[in-house]
């Protein structure tokens, strides 16, 4: 089993920029891949990024441009950064893991309001 728990999340306004941070515990040395979702209100959980344990990196369209995944193996810390927020930007993050299941952390709110 492996757990996942995000931070960072938060209120920020238009412009602002966010760092999430999600840690992973438990069977860590399974995991190959990590990565960052989203889900909007009303929508479908999106990716935003995902990272390999070599550190390449793959962003889905909502993660291009403004999103930057990386990671720290030691740690077993990933992180999105995000810059210039757009009210778009709302909804929960998700980290996830991927070993020869999928898991996933709680979520973490990320509000973009003036």
């Amino acid at each position: 089993q492996v757990q996942l728990v995000e931070s960072g999340g938060g209120l920020v306004q238009p412009g602002g920029s966010l760092r999430l941070s999600c840690v992973a515990s438990g069977r860590v040395s399974s995991i190959s891949t990590m990565g960052w979702y989203r889900q909007a209100p009303g929508k479908q959980r999106e990716l935003v990024a995902l990272i390999t344990s070599g550190g390449g990196t793959f962003y889905g369209d909502s993660g291009k441009g403004r999103f930057t995944i990386s990671r720290d193996n030691p740690k077993n810390m990933v992180y999105l950064q995000i810059n210039s927020l757009k009210p778009e930007d709302t909804a929960v993050y998700y980290c996830h893991a991927r070993s020869s299941v999928h898991y996933w952390g709680q979520g973490t709110q990320v509000t973009v309001s003036s």
